[in-house]
């Protein structure tokens, strides 16, 4: 992987002061966590001051009390804002999967909603030209993993909004899975699409503020004028009941923290023939197919993988692959979070599946490529490469992706 590093920090701001003193200093005070958003409006949204301000935001941009945080600005008279940027989902997430709510007025504030999902470059960059927004704002629950779209939503409106010639500010949440190391495959930039822009790790181990940072000094095509305000109180080894935050699913098939525990593994079965949960209560925590037997899970718990056992388990989902149908597989069962590896397990279930089921399959597409971000991992497990052989291929970008990041980190 070749990533030249931009000399950008210092035309990076970071906005720590809005509550007093460093991110840092109160997090290792022992305060109780604040989001970026909790910290900007404490400060009298300061870096706002004398601009227009459109929120790209959805349902997770919430205060503490669970009021939606365009709902707060609104009513406060210290901030004008002006216009609210829905992404997948739409920004009140009325729509499922691959949908968005279109250009709307927003009932309960009247605020023009315009859509930004599937818009990237300059159509983005007329969007935030035709709102008449000065400052673009971002503040969005990311799950952590790279194929969660939402971060190259991120993306693309930093570029639009360099196009545009706007501000962009991100308001930090934490990272519900860690932020205490980038694991998996690094995406190779000839396989990029909307579930991977950049080269970065498949569980990526950032908070959306230090993404953003990265994104300006390695990713956009020049810098956007960006200021980030961080989150006190949150360290890296936090998981997310450790926030004290309610917890607003992302997108409907992110229901609870746990499923973004596993998520970035286990969402490699959506580039195969087995259902990976969707349709049901614990989508990427159950995983199966109609043949699927207990020969699975026993497959998958000899594997000896670390803090996670397999149960045989039968579902039937209401939608999506095997609609209506019951089938076979396994459920996720985290024991010691802390030793898990998403992505190892990720790759040792498919390595188990295709070993004891000959029915498996990779989607015709080869869309595992795109969620993988190259060839490696389908091609090798389709030679007969075991767990370690594949997880092994991996880890020289891996390290060199590490060490990129590590210029942009923004907590211990």
């Amino acid at each position: 992987m070749t990533l030249s590093r931009r000399t950008l920090l210092a035309t990076t701001a970071v906005v720590t002061a809005a509550a007093g003193g460093s991110a840092q200093a109160a997090a290792d005070a022992g305060g109780r966590l604040r989001t970026g958003f909790e910290r900007l409006a404490a400060g009298g949204y300061a870096p706002l001051a004398g601009q227009r301000v459109g929120v790209v935001t959805n349902p997770t941009g919430i205060t503490r009390d669970v009021r939606h945080l365009v709902d707060v600005m609104h009513a406060d008279d210290r901030v004008d804002l002006t216009a609210v940027f829905g992404p997948e989902h739409g920004f009140r997430g009325t729509a499922q999967a691959g949908g968005s709510q279109g250009r709307y007025d927003d009932p309960a504030t009247g605020l023009p909603v315009y859509d930004t999902y599937l818009k990237s470059g300059q159509p983005l960059a007329d969007v935030f030209t035709a709102s008449g927004v000065d400052t673009v704002v971002f503040d969005i629950q990311d799950a952590g993993a790279r194929f969660y779209t939402y971060i190259w939503t991120l993306f693309d409106c930093m570029e639009a909004a360099r196009l545009a010639g706007r501000r962009f500010v991100v308001l930090d949440r934490p990272n519900p899975v860690t932020g205490r190391a980038a694991l998996g495959p690094v995406l190779h930039k000839e396989f990029a699409t909307f579930v991977g822009r950049e080269p970065i790790a498949q569980a990526h181990g950032m908070t959306v503020a230090e993404l953003a940072r990265l994104f300006n000094g390695e990713f956009l095509t020049a810098p956007v004028e960006l200021e980030t305000v961080p989150m006190t109180g949150w360290r890296r080894s936090d998981f997310y009941d450790a926030s004290g935050l309610p917890w607003v699913p992302p997108s409907p098939n992110m229901p609870t923290p746990e499923t973004a525990l596993v998520y970035s593994g286990t969402c490699l079965f959506e580039g195969t023939n087995l259902s990976e949960g969707r349709g049901t209560t614990r989508p990427f925590e159950l995983l199966g197919a109609e043949g699927v037997d207990g020969r699975w899970a026993a497959a998958a718990n000899e594997a000896g993988l670390p803090g996670v056992r397999l149960r045989e388990a039968y579902f039937a989902p209401t939608f999506s692959k095997f609609q209506g149908k019951t089938v076979g597989g396994v459920q996720l069962h985290v024991h010691d979070r802390a030793a898990f590896d998403p992505v190892r397990t990720g790759i040792a279930l498919l390595v188990t599946a295709r070993r004891v089921w000959d029915g498996f399959a990779w989607r015709p597409d080869n869309w595992i490529d795109k969620l993988t971000g190259s060839t490696r991992v389908r091609t090798m497990i389709d030679a007969g490469a075991d767990t370690d052989e594949v997880v092994a291929g991996w880890q020289a970008e891996l390290a060199a992706f590490r060490r990129v990041r590590r210029q942009y980190l923004l907590y211990r």
